[in-house]
């Protein structure tokens, strides 16, 4: 895995994350088969445990929910991590709602990887695809814009806030700093070579967060 091999790296918790239609999906399953004993927690099924009431996650008024949902989440691969396991979270985490994601998480320290293939391409994917609750492009455009815009240099606010939109929503006002973790844009077209390259990434140490008090 170009020098670098899953030996030479032992995730307590790795986010991999991007907007919809980046692969962020594919990739974690087979990142997560990597190790062993692995987690897999996809963000995207806590909100299917919203019974009644739900309200689409990408619509502004959703805030208060995914704010609610993404809590119990953090609070999941967390858990997982602090048990001894290898734990990959796949899901729609900004860096702007990152350090949030990460106090809630409970842990000193993860890795962050953001998948941000050109908007084409995410459009075409979110398109096409089937048996998936989300096909709003309108929202995937806007989605991939927040990350363009939160992930260039000077963009982040290091502080993060739940008081932020929430990671279907839009990105706030950032203040300059850099942005977290490695943000992985000219993707190998296979899965396996996407994997290939956050391994390595992360056998470098690019792509480590850690949490502030």
């Amino acid at each position: 895995m170009s020098g670098a091999t899953v030996d030479d790296v032992a995730p307590g918790l790795l986010v991999v994350t991007g907007p919809p239609g980046s692969g962020k999906s594919t990739v974690s399953e087979a990142l997560a088969d990597l190790w062993e004993p692995s987690v897999l927690v996809e963000g995207d099924a806590f909100f299917r445990f919203l019974r009644r009431g739900m309200i689409p996650p990408w619509l502004p008024e959703s805030h208060t929910q995914n704010d609610t949902t993404v809590r119990a989440a953090a609070a999941a691969a967390g858990g997982f991590a602090a048990g001894g396991m290898a734990v990959v979270y796949d899901g729609v985490i900004g860096p702007w709602f990152l350090p949030a994601f990460a106090r809630l998480s409970g842990v000193e320290a993860l890795d962050y990887v953001v998948l941000l293939p050109p908007v084409e391409t995410c459009l075409k994917r979110v398109e096409t695809r089937t048996g998936h609750g989300f096909t709003d492009l309108d929202a995937a455009r806007h989605m991939h814009e927040d990350f363009v815009r939160a992930t260039l240099p000077g963009a982040v606010d290091p502080a993060g806030s739940l008081s932020s939109e929430g990671p279907a929503g839009s990105a706030p006002s950032l203040r300059p700093a850099g942005p977290p973790g490695v943000v992985l844009r000219d993707l190998p077209d296979d899965v396996a070579g996407v994997a290939e390259a956050i391994v390595a990434a992360m056998a470098s140490g690019r792509t480590r967060y850690i949490v502030e008090d």
